[in-house]
């Protein structure tokens, strides 16, 4: 035991649920734009290749940074982070909406809204950086699993600084990385190797340091056992 347990204040927890309000708010934009695509691939909006369009203007693709011509003169640079909005299907959006709704409040919880903001943007960049140098791939990333991978990074980061400041044993931020790698590698082939383990990684190691950068103190480990 590292002291005695604390309950939160009334204060903190009436700022729960405005601090969730900007969970809400990604996961009603990311949907809309997914929505969109699909009323798109449905003919309702008249206009033709309207995911292909939206992909080539806003999905990441590597070869922009070498010799590709953009759509537009921002483009080698906005896509880092226009491609964390799209998604290849409702499949692909619902599984990331899932796990950010899961993620997100622990990362709040413990940083607030601004440096949570700061951490997924972070991410999101890291995820595009970890597949513009390890991926040679001529297709487009598109997806918020970058960001996602990047929270689940923030996450274990501070287990890891928690863990390490009291003494306690690695062994359930080994067991977490572990079953990450794993994961990926079952789904890797299970998608016909589509999927973009590089955004995963690139966001992951982003979130991790980004994570220690805003909030490197270590909190009780009160409850968590060892």
């Amino acid at each position: 035991m590292n002291g005695p347990a604390h309950e939160p204040s009334p204060q903190s927890a009436a700022k729960k649920p405005v601090r969730y309000k900007a969970i809400y708010f990604l996961i009603a934009l990311y949907s809309l734009v997914e929505l969109t695509l699909v009323a798109g691939d449905l003919g309702l909006l008249g206009i033709s290749r309207f995911r292909s369009t939206a992909y080539e203007f806003g999905g990441f693709w590597p070869g922009l940074l070498s010799d590709w011509s953009p759509n537009y003169a921002a483009q080698p640079w906005m896509m880092f982070f226009t491609y964390g909005f799209l998604h290849s299907g409702l499949t692909h959006l619902v599984v990331n909406m899932i796990t950010l709704a899961s993620v997100a409040p622990i990362v709040l919880d413990r940083v607030g809204h601004w440096k949570g903001a700061l951490i997924y943007t972070l991410s999101i960049l890291g995820g595009a950086a970890g597949f513009a140098l390890l991926s040679d791939s001529f297709r487009p990333m598109v997806g918020a699993s970058g960001a996602l991978f990047g929270l689940v990074g923030a996450i274990l980061a501070w287990e890891y600084v928690d863990r390490f400041t009291f003494r306690a044993r690695m062994w359930p931020v080994i067991r977490a990385v572990g079953f990450l790698i794993i994961l990926n590698f079952v789904l890797y082939f299970a998608m016909d190797r589509l999927l973009a383990w590089e955004a995963h990684l690139g966001g992951f190691l982003a979130g991790w340091v980004a994570a220690l950068l805003v909030d490197p103190r270590s909190r009780d480990l009160e409850g968590i056992p060892d």
